[in-house]
């Protein structure tokens, strides 16, 4: 059975959703959508493991207050509150990965795993983009600038739905009016402060020694591919899966089969 909690950190409360019962899998979602990017993940996760997601601020069901603050801190605020004192396995997507990964280096001894899908990672060089990829993201430039945020959504939905190379509309239906929805929510959500998280974790990937799988789909940004196959490469104890058809969002795209990635990688701990 699912439950609603509000977790407190520093001036916010984390809407959070726990399930299950067993060793802690937390969910972290992309900046592009909310922690109900993950519900098909949690319902099978929950049969074996406690299953937690949360809204980060800004997002979601969150609520609050501006201040300069750690997400760092937040995540293990969620982590203490619920599964005090014991490691947690998270997994991560896009700017959810950023966070994992500085977990990883800051609080190695809380965590037990990474499933890491299209993850950020602060401090990586900066990415080129093929002309195509160019012209959209001066689109995105231009609508954000004008705060034309209906346009801003739809642009994006294409970047990261899409993806930046495939054809514009290539997911339809009712994951593309979520993301819509979603995006836009996030877009238009008051300003919650400035990150404290600055230590790059580029230069120390070698340092989590943590188990990982690394996850990417083909159709995503190609520095994201290349950046993703690096860090599976790099950490000592990771391995990569590329899922083929898919852009950045794959547990919102082909659900059951990041679900059965997740899975079998959690019986391998």
């Amino acid at each position: 059975m699912n439950s609603l909690r509000r977790i407190i950190s520093g001036r916010a409360k984390l809407a959070t959703l726990v399930a299950g019962r067993g060793e802690p899998v937390v969910f972290l979602h992309a900046a592009v959508f909310d922690h109900t990017m993950w519900l098909a993940q949690i319902d099978d996760i929950a049969a074996t493991h406690t299953a937690i997601s949360y809204d980060r601020r800004g997002f979601g069901e969150t609520v609050a207050e501006i201040e300069d603050h750690s997400p760092v801190a937040d995540l293990l605020a969620v982590i203490d509150a619920l599964a005090p004192g014991r490691q947690a396995t998270l997994v991560a997507c896009s700017q959810g990965g950023k966070i994992a990964l500085d977990f990883a280096l800051a609080q190695p001894s809380r965590t037990r795993a990474l499933v890491l899908i299209a993850p950020s990672i602060s401090g990586a060089p900066e990415p080129v983009y093929p002309p195509a990829i160019t012209a959209l993201l001066r689109d995105v430039a231009a609508a954000e600038a004008a705060r034309d945020w209906d346009r801003v959504s739809m642009l994006k939905a294409h970047l990261w739905l899409d993806g930046p190379l495939a054809p514009d509309g290539r997911v339809s239906g009712e994951l593309r009016d979520m993301f819509l929805q979603k995006n836009a929510a996030a877009l238009r959500a008051a300003p919650v402060g400035a990150s404290l998280d600055v230590t790059p974790a580029f230069p120390r990937l070698g340092e989590i020694t943590a188990p990982a799988l690394v996850i990417w789909g083909d159709l995503d940004f190609p520095h994201i591919q290349e950046r993703s196959r690096l860090l599976a490469a790099t950490m000592p104890n990771a391995a990569g899966h590329g899922i083929t058809g898919v852009a950045h969002l794959p547990s919102l795209e082909q659900p059951a089969e990041v679900t059965g990635l997740i899975t079998r990688f959690l019986a391998t701990l």
